[in-house]
């Protein structure tokens, strides 16, 4: 069962991930792949908030944090579409582009899970 419940919530995080990508497009026209950062960062968020929460309310050996982090944050952030992009970006010769997509990525996404779990509390 808990390879379904994970199957189910990574395709709900993809979902979800291809929606803000969507709407991002939609909304705000640019060559910077907003929308993967965006799910890229508040999956970290979701990660750091859903450890949190487990470890201090419920404890570590759950069902449901696992599902949330594999099976939903699998799905909702992906390394692979970030790292297409950014070879993308650098094929088109937009290196600025690509360089502030890796420096964003990576450094607010860590910020994130760090700034969380140092609080070690909700």
């Amino acid at each position: 069962m808990q390879y379904l419940f994970i199957f189910i919530a990574g395709g709900l995080g993809t979902l979800c991930r291809y929606g803000i990508s969507k709407l991002t497009l939609h909304f705000i026209s640019t060559n910077f792949p907003l929308g993967t950062l965006i799910s890229n960062l508040l999956s970290c968020l979701i990660l750091a908030l859903t450890v949190l929460y487990f470890n201090e309310k419920i404890g570590e050996n759950s069902l449901v944090k696992l599902v949330i982090l594999v099976g939903f944050c699998g799905g909702f952030s992906t390394f692979s579409t970030f790292s297409f992009e950014t070879v993308e970006l650098i094929k088109q010769g937009s290196f600025i582009i690509a360089i502030t997509n890796i420096i964003l990525s990576l450094s607010i996404g860590i910020s994130i899970i760090y700034f969380m779990l140092s609080q070690n509390k909700l």
